[in-house]
């Protein structure tokens, strides 16, 4: 099983902790969210991993080839994007994708159990699993519901919301590759858009496991809560 980590981006969202290194070197407790990303990684069996890089794409380099303990147990291989070609179109410049694979955003923590994840993947014959969970979104206000000419027609208080959101785990099948043109730029909503509009089966995996995107500053403060009080749940020995 090969697995994609997508390390390039920016992290503009989280300055100014990325002005001077990229968003997967982020610490979380002690140790940067992409080793904690790849000890998860190791402890499923997954050790063939290319990782698609980017903004400061040379210290990602350097801190994966000092981490010997982490390297060794890898097959790591990188592609460098002069200009990025999205979070689909990166996948153009992966060599070696033949068979079912993984890919996975650079910035996540997650426990989760990628057998599982495989397993629903196949059961379901989709070209594309989206591995997904539930969220809840509460406004904090009055929401005012308007009819014709600025008549209120219901007042809400604080209503909330219930959305099935991507954890930027996904699962591959080679064919999807068809679909992303090499070297142009693609991100990932447009090409499952692209997939459905071609009567392609993309199925969401739900997931219980514990999983934060630490791509905004308000994410990057509760992962670091939740690290210091799930440790033995999120940091996977080598």
């Amino acid at each position: 099983m090969k697995a994609v980590i997508l390390a390039g981006g920016k992290g503009t969202r989280l300055q100014p902790f990325t002005f001077r290194f990229p968003k997967p070197l982020v610490p979380i407790g002690d140790m940067p969210v992409l080793e904690l990303l790849l000890r998860r990684l190791i402890k499923s069996g997954i050790t063939d991993v290319t990782l698609t890089l980017g903004y400061l794409a040379e210290l990602i380099k350097a801190f994966l080839n000092e981490h010997r303990t982490l390297s060794e147990q890898l097959h790591l291989t990188y592609v460098h994007e002069e200009q990025p070609t999205g979070t689909a179109g990166s996948l153009s410049f992966v060599e070696g994708l033949s068979d079912t694979f993984i890919v996975l955003n650079g910035d996540l923590l997650t426990n989760l159990n990628f057998d599982r994840l495989l397993r629903f993947h196949k059961e379901h014959g989709s070209i594309l699993t989206i591995a997904s969970q539930q969220r809840r979104e509460k406004v904090d206000l009055g929401v005012i519901v308007l009819g014709q000419n600025q008549q209120v027609t219901d007042y809400i208080e604080k209503p909330e919301t219930a959305y099935t959101v991507s954890m930027g785990i996904y699962v591959y099948e080679p064919r999807v590759l068809q679909y992303i043109e090499h070297g142009k730029y693609l991100d990932f909503p447009t090409l499952v858009l692209r997939l459905l509009k071609a009567g392609e089966k993309v199925a969401a995996y739900p997931s219980n496991d514990l999983w934060l995107d630490i791509g905004r500053l308000d994410d990057y403060t509760q992962a670091q809560q939740l690290f210091a009080e799930r440790r033995e749940e999120l940091d996977f020995d080598l």
